[in-house]
């Protein structure tokens, strides 16, 4: 009888994933299979998958969208990772480094408690951009976070209306791979809520990179100098950026694991 495959369910700000333990890279999971277990009225439901490889003697953060596209890099994802290591025994707690397709992470993890990851360097790559969805159209900023943002500024969230189809985002060539949209109200008290449409995701509860993006953005935005803390509000939960005098960001929040689930069956011939 051969042994079951199990995926364990988790989330960091309700942006949920499915974590495989392969750290020998045996386990084969195919774009399609991806889907599949993600779609959230078929399968079991998540924003993503995350495979837990090793190579070269690191952590190595495999991360496909819930569509099975490969994705550079994920700030939510990577603190689930961070707690099925620490959580499960296959790494003490402390500070160590993940690899990502986006370069090494180094988080600081407790067995308890938030977990912060250096999320690295975030580019305001100096282009005027606009969203628009349902008629209505807002300007933002093009933000890199190793993977693309269109960040935009409205001013009460609850205006943005259904994400349920992608926002339009112009000039359409600066982004030819797709990329994640977030919505942001600063508040009155200089704090943020957001929405995201992620790429190959569709509306998501939280974005880890992008709340790193969203963090520069209203930076600028808002004419704040540098090093600056914004207190960010998506609809899952609540987190922590800090951003340094070098535009380096650290992004701070909780995450946790929910349940094992045999995905056995969706590894079948697809």
């Amino acid at each position: 009888m051969n042994t079951p495959i199990i995926a364990t369910y988790g989330h960091g700000t309700e942006n949920d994933f499915l974590v495989v333990f392969d750290p020998e890279e045996e386990i084969s999971i195919t774009t399609s299979q991806t889907a599949a277990m993600c779609n959230r009225e078929t399968g079991i439901g998540a924003d993503g998958l995350i495979k837990i490889g090793k190579r070269d003697g690191k952590w190595f953060m495999d991360y496909r969208n819930a569509d099975g596209s490969l994705a550079e890099m994920c700030g939510n994802g990577i603190r689930v990772m961070a707690r099925y290591l620490v959580e499960r025994g296959h790494q003490p707690e402390g500070i160590f480094a993940i690899n990502t397709r986006d370069g090494v992470k180094h988080l600081r993890v407790p067995t308890k408690d938030d977990i912060s990851v250096n999320m690295g360097k975030v580019i305001d790559e100096g282009e005027a951009v606009t969203a628009s969805v349902e008629g209505k159209i807002w300007n933002g900023y093009h933000i890199s976070v190793g993977n693309p943002h269109a960040v935009v500024f409205v001013e009460k969230i609850e205006d943005v209306g259904s994400l349920k189809d992608a926002p339009v985002v112009r000039p359409r060539d600066i982004y030819p791979e797709g990329v994640n949209v977030e919505f942001v109200e600063v508040t009155a008290n200089k704090e943020i809520k957001m929405r995201v449409h992620e790429r190959g995701s569709g509306e998501t509860r939280s974005c880890g990179t992008g709340t790193c993006a969203v963090a520069l953005a209203a930076t600028l935005h808002t004419n704040t100098s540098l090093p600056a803390r914004w207190v960010i509000h998506p609809p899952g939960g609540r987190l922590v950026v800090d951003i340094d005098p070098h535009a380096n960001a650290t992004l701070i929040g909780p995450a946790v694991l929910i349940k094992d689930i045999d995905i056995t069956n969706y590894l079948q011939d697809a």
